[in-house]
């Protein structure tokens, strides 16, 4: 049997909340398709003097609430299909974070591990001249993603400023700071993670001072969010990345296990901790878990043996379907990833409006802003969540549904 594309999981979901929510059969409709996909192969001049031409593309789900967003990956792996659910399930996560946006995606079919810088260059250039019909800072604004980062951001905004013949900043959001980027956006998500967890905590009853934490993943999102759940006072017990996990009930000191990992590269040798596998990690008993690492950690084989109150997914898809029933019975708390790790996207709102302003805010403004934004987004998902008797996931997409239904009524869509 097949594999299920990713755009037909994301219509499945749509499926499923719109039923719930009796959604109007022609906004149902509308909301099924994006409203452009645009395909492009871009030639590259290669080092070796050979030309190359790679496949990419950029999709665009629905702009009712505003400029399209989203970011661009570079992968082997990328297809339309799944350039499509990207952009469909990036306007359920401005949505939810109740952003003047709506959801785009982008993709090029490459491995640049086996790149070099030059070639990456060339290739960014050439992709985003190809799609420069498409964007801008007011009609879609992409950003980084897998195995794109400032780099390629740069070299984009120059691309674009260049094709226009002025410095247009706010074409693209993730950018190194001299150039435009926002103060804050490095820890954004892990900053929003943590946000999400404070405000599960409270509706749970977890008294965070005495909280223990969970980590699976010690990159930027799992450093991030592990040390601002310390800064509220937690006891982080269990971290991993790819090469295994480390344990202490006692807890760990963030800071300093970043700087052995830093210096050796894995967390695995880390003093006074016991070695335990990813696999076991999950499984340690926590009120708190956060899976920061890749999709599919938390399935129907090991979902009943989850033993926390409250996980938040910190990566994207880290929980099963049928895993996400298994914590919904019994009784944990599961925080979306389209709203646990929407402070990226909200800090990427925040660059594209500091630029459009050429007037820019401190770390302690963006911090402020990226707090109140998060706790209201909580707070919706957690109100929808009690009115429909439902998960917070499905909560979160009801939530998102019903704000681009009524931006298109408003606009006489439907």
């Amino acid at each position: 049997m097949s594999e299920r594309n990713p755009y037909q999981m994301a219509l499945e979901q749509l499926d499923k909340c719109a039923k719930m929510m009796k959604l109007d059969p022609n906004v149902h409709e509308i909301l099924k398709y994006p409203k452009r996909v645009l395909c492009v192969n871009v030639p590259v001049k290669m080092d070796d003097g050979t030309v190359k031409v790679f496949q990419g593309f950029r999709s665009q789900h629905n702009d009712a609430l505003g400029p399209f967003k989203g970011g661009i990956r570079y992968h082997p792996n990328v297809t339309m299909e799944e350039v499509m659910a990207l952009s469909v399930w990036m306007t359920w996560k401005c949505a939810v974070a109740a952003l003047p946006y709506g959801g785009s995606k982008g993709g090029v079919i490459c491995n640049p591990k086996e790149m070099s810088v030059g070639e990456i260059e060339r290739l960014s250039r050439g992709y985003f001249s190809a799609i420069s019909v498409i964007v801008g800072p007011d009609r879609d604004i992409p950003a980084g993603d897998v195995n794109t980062s400032g780099r390629e951001m740069a070299w984009f905004m120059d691309e674009y400023s260049r094709l226009r013949t002025y410095n247009v900043p706010g074409t693209v959001t993730g950018k190194p700071l001299p150039i435009g980027g926002s103060e804050g956006r490095v820890e954004a998500t892990g900053k929003g993670v943590s946000i999400a967890g404070r405000e599960g905590a409270k509706k749970l009853g977890i008294e965070l001072r005495r909280a223990d934490v969970v980590v699976q993943g010690f990159g930027n999102v799992g450093y991030h969010s592990a040390k601002f759940m310390s800064e509220f006072g937690c006891k982080i017990t269990g971290l991993s990345d790819s090469k295994g996990g480390i344990y202490n009930p006692k807890g760990f000191n963030v800071d300093e296990v970043f700087r052995f990992k830093e210096k050796k590269g894995t967390l695995v040798g880390y003093p006074d901790a016991k070695e335990i596998t990813n696999e076991e990690l999950l499984e340690r008993k926590c009120d708190i878990l956060i899976p920061c690492a890749l999709e599919n950690q938390i399935t129907e084989e090991n979902a009943h043996r989850i033993k926390s109150r409250l996980v938040l997914e910190g990566a994207n898809g880290p929980t099963t379907p049928e895993a996400d029933e298994i914590l919904h019975q019994s009784g944990v708390m599961v925080v979306p990833d389209i709203l646990a790790n929407a402070g990226g996207v909200s800090v990427s709102y925040f660059e594209w409006v500091q630029n459009l302003q050429n007037y820019y805010w401190s770390r302690e403004e963006v911090n402020d802003k990226l707090d109140r934004l998060m706790v209201k987004a909580f707070n919706s998902v957690y109100e929808t969540y009690l009115r429909y008797e439902t998960d917070m996931r499905m909560a979160a997409y009801i939530c998102a549904i019903n704000r681009v239904t009524e931006a298109m009524r408003i606009r006489g869509w439907v």
